[in-house]
């Protein structure tokens, strides 16, 4: 069993929340996606009104040593905004050592300490042992809140936690696993099932875990060209993984075994190439033109993916119907959001990632009942893998 914040008395103690502040900057160090900031305040606000100290670790990137373009700065000046005058944000500039654990120590009730870039260390993504020791040493608490980092076993996601007297989840982490956890086991019927992206392969897991348990599975993105062509389709310059035709085939056939019916594009939005500069064509058929590529969902198709949306109780998506970041490209991925935006008496739920930057690009995420602030770990946990994240707390 994991233990919830709301479970442990944290009056005077210092408790180290784990958060995924790995948010968008632009090129004036700016942040310009708050979202995950956002979902995190539910806990750190919990912590301060119960009169604990909350020290906050996040990585931002993907550094090699320490880099200043990827100083959590700019975060803590955003988090001091969206906290208030009542609350004090104090930056540390490390995430270990004498001077962190120093200003641990002194930590006043209603103050807020965030740690710099665990990134900056090569021994949190190791795991190493005496690292995470460090970490544990300024706190007498361990709460866990980011989902989005749930599926690594590094330093502050697990490797600290034997070394702490209690530990526990966070609220957001408890929003993601009642809200997945819904879809995963007691999705009302009918159960639509949305996916896209680029590979097949990224989906295996995901389309065999929910194959069973759902009604219906829209495929888009370019992952639908590899079912094409295992279908025996011409689809012209689309990528199409070749090694994993086999497998789509299988996975059809898997369907129709089960009654669960996979929904591939019946006409495109195509392209010469990928590139901004390529013409839109709009191709009225399933095949595709040996000199173009898919690119998005065609007109037709995102009529009947509307209507399976707009008659399901359940709709779970993950991952874009096209190249959505090019805006030629983008209408099947937006209609699909809208689809769901309009469909106020099902459970709606968007599964992390690009789908999710795609809802919050349109302005719609506060019309879906979820949207996961977890990419991988969503993915992960859809396709009913163990994150170690999780374990660690139970």
């Amino acid at each position: 069993m994991v233990r919830y914040i709301e479970e442990l008395q944290l009056a005077g103690k210092r408790v180290f929340i784990r958060v995924d502040f790995n948010v968008p900057l632009d090129d004036a160090q700016q942040v310009t996606d708050d979202t995950r900031i956002r979902e995190a305040l539910p806990t750190i606000r919990a912590v301060l009104k119960a009169g604990g100290k909350p020290l906050l670790a996040s990585h931002l990137g993907r550094p090699k040593g320490v880099d200043p373009k990827l100083s959590l700065m700019p975060i803590a000046k955003r988090l001091s905004e969206l906290l208030g005058k009542e609350h004090e944000v104090l930056m540390a500039d490390d995430c270990i050592g004498e001077g962190v654990g120093k200003q641990a120590k002194d930590l006043k009730p209603g103050q807020v300490l965030l740690l710099e870039n665990l990134r900056f260390h090569k021994q949190e993504e190791a795991n190493d042992e005496a690292f995470a020791r460090q970490l544990a040493s300024n706190a007498d608490v361990f709460c866990n809140d980011a989902f989005g980092t749930a599926h690594r076993a590094h330093a502050s996601t697990a490797g600290m936690v034997p070394f702490m007297k209690e530990k526990c989840a966070g609220m957001l982490i408890r929003k993601e696993l009642e809200q997945l956890g819904k879809v995963i086991k007691g999705a009302e019927k009918p159960f639509v099932v949305v996916l896209g992206g680029s590979k097949v392969s990224d989906k295996i897991k995901v389309i065999e875990n929910l194959l069973p348990k759902c009604q219906t599975m829209l495929i888009g993105g370019a992952m639908a060209y590899t079912f094409l062509k295992a279908m025996d389709l011409e689809v012209g310059k689309s990528r199409v993984e070749a090694d994993k035709l086999a497998l789509a085939t299988k996975l059809l056939e898997t369907s129709k075994r089960l009654g669960v019916e996979i929904v591939l594009p019946v006409d495109h939005v195509c392209g010469t190439s990928p590139d901004d500069k390529s013409q839109a064509i709009d191709v009225n058929e399933r095949a595709i033109p040996k000199d173009l590529m898919g690119l998005d969902i065609g007109g037709k198709t995102r009529a009947m993916y509307t209507q399976y949306i707009r008659d399901a109780r359940t709709v779970l998506w993950n991952g874009p119907m096209g190249l959505f970041e090019v805006p030629k490209f983008a209408e099947g991925t937006r209609v699909v959001a809208i689809a769901m935006a309009n469909n106020t008496s099902a459970q709606t739920v968007v599964g992390g990632g690009d789908s999710a930057a795609a809802v919050n690009d349109f302005g719609l995420s506060a019309k879906m009942t979820h949207v996961s602030t977890g990419g991988g770990a969503s993915l992960e946990f859809l396709e009913g893998k163990e994150l170690p994240g999780l374990k660690a707390l139970e």
